[in-house]
């Protein structure tokens, strides 16, 4: 068999791998295109840390009055103004400050300055915050104190009572202590001290300090805020508790740090409005711009991760269009797209939102004087967040850093744009793939369809070669099986040609030499012979006789395929033919009985009376011999519709299994091997189905249902 080299199968492989490499090959290009759209906007981020911190290199003023210079910073002790979302109601009920609860420090018996007696149990303690917003440093003190203590009216000492202790570095870097005293709950009284600290008179009143003294069922809260330019860089509060109102004894004293030397004071750190108006004067709005000092705490803030407006996260969406292509897009596409894809949330969990420490593996290395940037998720895992940092150099010495913070959102749209247009080109390259498959297939299917019928056709349910297959010319596999399905069925049709004139043929050549040996037989019964030569004569007599049978019968069914394509039809009544058929039957076969049901009516139809007379002589005779004897033969004809059925039954043998069929083959016989007084061909059922096709009927055998014969059905259309 003839191969090709790009043949049907090379070509449909060769498709499919095409087809199927296409989604796989874009997706690893928009991956490949994503990791470098990241590492572009890592960067980017980098550089826009670098150009920030170097707007803020060698400006030590920048961080002189934050106290950024401490080698370590301790919390309860250093403190931190955090930024408050508006300004604080002085009425000494603290609900404004709830919203800052996790900010709250506690002050207690590690905190303690000073105790008049160490074996007297510490019944006061505090819970403070500090807080900035526009010019003014907030404070607030809810104090634990069983028993409060309240300045006398009269009273030139403002320090022989409960009071709060205040001290800073002013700006002008000159030492300051003020007192927080009053003689009821209500709005407070402030005094500025002496600048000696031995001193506690004369004092002067502060009115710049405002704020509110409310009582509490465990003691009393202070409320009160303080215009930043009265604050340093340095600043201590302290609560000092006076429990003998006759005395006036000072017995306690709890606070941030020692109040009686600048050295010992704690600081603070304000977050610095010159940074913030530098970060907002570069106008980077596409990020959040982070300034932290040495230890991590925030000096300047800028921008939101959710607010981002970069050169990555712009809206790429397309214009508004009305075409049916957009809104089929819109519509149908994106919704199927998008149960794959993820589009950016807009809102997710910033953990970092409020944050007034900063701390990271990008923030050690820069302050430890090298750029970095690292990678994190949102705590609900719904945003991925670049981060990058750059040093602040002052002398040499790596004062803070800046920290630049975005989201990936912009590259995730970039992504998935891409992968929109991606899935546009495979959607359509897959349908025209399809379409392009489905006409090759369709082509295909036709042609070996046509191949099929051409095979079916040209050999009939008998296996005779009617017509020859007509080789195609296409350079394939379904080519080259045509060529080969018409080469076998050419050779079958010679083999078949062969075998169909093999019967005639051998009648022919036949029946000359046994036309010589019945006469050689004749003239040897015309003499004398003795008994025991006469026997064998007669026994080849007898031979003779059979075999002039079997080429008659050999003979005859070739004769009825030629007579039937030369017949003339004609309308006939089929019941008087059967009737006709069945009275000759029961003068034939005295000792058989027969059962006859023909209507009334003629059951007009188109054919040759003489071959149903034949079909029904073949029937006849095959239920005579397979009968049992004393049993009848039913003969029943019936109208059903435009259709006549003729049945005819005999209680006998039944038909071996998947015989029923073939039985109407050529040649085709179940009688027991054994002496028979005829010799069998079997031919006559193979006549009776040749009567029945020319007549356009059909003619079938089954097992009665009682199992105790079998039943001949032939159905022929009516006229």
């Amino acid at each position: 068999m003839t191969r090709f080299p790009f043949g049907l199968r090379t070509k449909v492989i060769g498709l499919s791998l095409f087809l199927l490499c296409l989604p796989w090959l874009g997706y690893q290009y928009v991956w490949e295109m994503e990791k470098y759209l990241r590492h572009g906007q890592e960067r980017t981020l980098e550089g826009t840390t670098q150009a920030l911190a170097t707007a803020l290199h060698e400006r030590p003023k920048l961080f002189d009055g934050q106290a950024s210079f401490l080698k370590q910073v301790e919390k309860s002790r250093d403190l931190y103004a955090y930024p408050l979302a508006g300004a604080i109601l002085l009425d000494g009920k603290l609900n404004e400050w709830q919203e800052y609860q996790h900010r709250f420090i506690q002050y207690g018996e590690a905190n303690l300055i000073m105790r008049a007696d160490p074996s007297t149990p510490l019944t006061l303690s505090f819970t403070h915050m500090v807080g900035q917003y526009d010019g003014y440093l907030y404070a607030f003190f809810q104090v634990v104190d069983p028993n409060v203590v309240f300045r006398g009216k009269n009273a030139l000492s403002v320090d022989r009572n409960d009071h709060l202790s205040i001290a800073t570095l002013a700006p002008d870097n000159k030492f300051k202590r003020y007192i927080v005293a009053t003689t009821q709950p209500g709005w407070i009284s402030a005094f500025e001290l002496p600048a000696n600290p031995k001193q506690t008179v004369p004092v002067t009143p502060e009115v710049r300090i405002q704020g509110q003294w409310a009582t509490t069922d465990v003691g009393y809260n202070i409320e009160l805020r303080i215009p930043l330019d009265m604050v340093g860089s340095k600043l201590g509060f302290a609560i000092s508790d006076v429990n003998d109102s006759k005395y006036r004894d000072i017995t306690a004293v709890v606070g941030t740090s020692a109040l009686d030397t600048v050295d010992k004071l704690g600081t603070v750190l304000v977050p610095s409005p010159e940074i913030e108006n530098i970060i907002k004067g570069m106008s980077h709005y596409s990020s959040r711009i982070w300034v932290v000092d040495k230890h991590g705490r925030v000096l300047a803030k800028s921008g939101d991760i959710r607010d981002s407006n970069s050169v990555w996260t712009r809206t790429l969406d397309d214009e508004n269009s009305n075409s049916m292509w957009q809104r089929f897009q819109r519509d149908y596409l994106h919704p199927l797209y998008y149960k794959i894809l993820t589009k950016p949330p807009k809102d997710f969990i910033d953990s970092l939102q409020d944050s007034t420490e900063l701390d990271g593996s990008h923030i050690q290395k820069a302050l430890a004087g090298q750029q970095s940037s690292t990678w994190r998720l949102t705590p609900d895992n719904k945003a991925v967040v670049l981060a990058a940092a750059s040093p602040i150099w002052i002398d040499n010495n790596v004062m803070g850093a800046v920290v630049a913070e975005e989201t990936t959102h912009g590259i995730r749209t970039l992504r998935n744009r891409a992968l929109e247009k991606l899935f546009n080109v495979i959607l359509t390259i897959m349908s025209m793939g399809t379409l392009a498959l489905f006409f090759f297939a369709s082509s295909i299917s036709n042609r070996i369809r046509k191949l099929r019928d051409e095979a079916e056709s040209a050999i009939d349910s008998q296996g005779r070669v009617r017509n020859h297959l007509k080789p195609s010319k296409a350079r394939d596999e379904i080519g080259d099986l045509s060529r080969s399905f018409a080469s076998i069925v050419g050779r079958l049709g010679q083999y078949t040609h062969y075998l169909e004139n093999m019967s005639s043929r051998l009648s022919h050549e036949l029946r000359t030499p046994v036309a010589v040996v019945r006469s050689s037989l004749e003239h040897l019964n015309l003499q004398t012979l003795d008994k025991d030569t006469q026997k064998y004569v007669d026994r080849a007599q007898e031979g003779v006789s059979r075999l002039s049978m079997i080429l008659n019968n050999m003979s005859e069914a070739t004769r009825l395929e030629q007579s039937l394509t030369q017949a003339d039809v004609a309308k006939f009544p089929l019941s008087q033919v059967v009737s006709g058929c069945m009275q000759g039957y029961q003068i034939t076969y005295p000792e058989q009985q027969f059962s006859v049901k023909v209507p009334e009516q003629p059951l007009m139809m188109q054919g040759v009376p003489e071959y149903i007379a034949q079909l029904m002589d073949k029937l006849i005779a095959n239920a005579i011999e397979f009968c049992h004897q004393g049993s009848a033969i039913e003969v029943t004809l019936t109208q059903v519709g435009k259709q006549a059925t003729l049945l005819i039954s005999n209680l006998g043998p039944q038909l071996p299994v998947d015989m029923s069929e073939q039985i109407f083959d050529s040649m085709v016989s179940v009688r027991v091997n054994q002496a028979q007084d005829k010799p069998h061909l079997g031919l006559g059922l193979y006549i009776a189905r040749l009567v029945t096709e020319f007549h356009q009927g059909k003619i079938l055998a089954r097992n009665r249902s009682e199992n105790d014969g079998v039943d001949i059905l032939v159905t022929l259309p009516l006229s």
